[in-house]
């Protein structure tokens, strides 16, 4: 039995209580706080543990990445970001596609201290994954999340065209489906412009996330759109939540942090990602705005490792577990996020999405749900340097920064890690 006493932010409200989470890993009872427990907090804030919808910890059967990171390090990391479980995309040198490479995969994630989904990946010949224990004993789609790559990326599991896209997506009809969107074609036009950027255009993720609202109606599927990037593609995603569509839209870190007038020559390079730091200071701030006011739905970390000397080569992608925590504090500080509002994106709705495919319920401090938490001090900055990271790639594009808070307690089915 482990009991803590403090500041408990829920969705709904915030207030003084004690959790009291069993020998199983759950939470027992939510109750008045009593001044004797194992942790006692003062204005320390306890979040329901928060999870990362996009995380890519490059482990698979071959294990030819696992110098970027695995999922041993991943969840270190994670930990220390304060993130108690998280999502892993299928794009590796072996990609889960199938029930087998699905399993293959799965088994290396028990390494890993945090609870770990895995999407499935959805490539040029693939089918959804099957359930051999149907009632009637016919094989069943069996529930789990997809993802799909619209336009090229890192790895080789990505569409050239949109009738390709299309005509694979018409066996997945009912599944829940996350979209890379990058238009294929409107890159392969762009491919020899000078920068990342302008090979990449805002244009190519607005015209594709046209085309992903198109298929998600079209093939009633649960959509999400990850790390959304543009002003304008974002009011269209937002267009078709209101009008009943079931989609929900990610963000990540860095295109609430950095925006074009802070690359260099320096910096470039370090600074590549896909869909690119490409957008002004004003789409920068509005996608801000739309995190805090909820049109956007996850605070989505799009966890990318790459050695020093791969991003030197021109590797898109930077790493962010270790730095979530301390980056939330930013945006209570410094943006104005309500510690509710924190819940909201990087717990509850997280919650909501991974809780379709996995047995524990996460995103509530409640009975029953996961005694997983996320302990923030909002009032102890901390510089982000290479001494503090867990990631094995072992640097952060945040290297150098004060955030205005920190983590200091991560629990994970009432394993607790203290991190200050």
């Amino acid at each position: 039995m482990l009991t803590i006493e403090g500041n408990i932010v829920n969705i709904d409200k915030t207030s003084r209580g004690r959790i009291e989470i069993g020998d199983g890993g759950l939470i027992q009872s939510v109750s008045k706080e009593t001044g004797s427990a194992d942790i006692i907090l003062k204005d320390e804030l306890i979040f329901p543990g928060f999870i990362d919808v996009h995380v890519h910890a490059r482990e698979c059967v071959d294990h030819s990445w696992d110098y970027k990171e695995d999922f041993t390090t991943a969840g270190q990391a994670a930990i220390n970001g304060g993130i108690v479980a998280f999502a892993d995309m299928p794009n590796n040198p072996v990609p889960p596609l199938d029930d087998k490479s699905y399993a293959d995969k799965y088994q290396l994630t028990k390494k890993s201290p945090v609870d770990i989904l895995l999407y499935a990946g959805i490539g040029s010949r693939t089918n959804a994954l099957l359930d051999a224990g149907a009632a009637d004993g016919r094989p069943r789609s069996r529930l789990v999340p997809y993802k799909v790559f619209m336009g090229p990326s890192i790895g080789d599991l990505f569409f050239k065209s949109a009738n390709d896209l299309e005509r694979v997506l018409e066996k997945y009809r009912g599944q829940s489906v996350s979209f890379h969107c990058e238009d294929p074609e409107i890159l392969e036009a762009n491919k020899n412009q000078p920068t990342h950027s302008q090979k990449r255009p805002p244009e190519a993720e607005v015209m594709a996330i046209d085309f992903a609202l198109e298929l998600i109606k079209k093939y009633q599927l649960q959509g999400k759109i990850c790390h959304c990037s543009t002003q304008e593609g974002l009011q269209k995603i937002v267009s078709a939540k209101k009008s009943g569509l079931p989609v929900t839209i990610e963000v990540a870190p860095h295109h609430l942090f950095f925006d074009e007038t802070m690359l260099t020559d320096e910096n470039q390079k370090i600074f590549q990602v896909n869909p690119p730091i490409r957008q002004t200071k004003v789409n920068r701030l509005a996608l801000i705005a739309a995190l805090k006011n909820g049109d956007i739905d996850y605070l989505a970390t799009d966890h990318a490792p790459h050695t020093i000397a791969e991003k030197e080569k021109g590797t898109s992608g930077m790493p962010h577990l270790d730095t979530y925590g301390p980056f939330v504090a930013w945006l209570m500080a410094e943006q104005g996020f309500a510690p509710a509002d924190v819940t909201r994106v990087c717990s509850f709705n997280p919650g909501q999405f991974i809780n379709q495919f996995m047995p524990l319920k996460f995103g509530k401090i409640e009975p029953g749900f996961v005694g997983s938490l996320t302990v923030i001090d909002s009032k102890k900055p901390i510089i982000i340097s290479k001494s503090i990271l867990k990631t094995k790639c072992n640097w952060s594009p945040f290297e150098d920064v004060t955030f205005p808070g920190r983590v200091v307690y991560t629990i994970v089915r009432g394993k607790v890690y203290k991190l200050d």
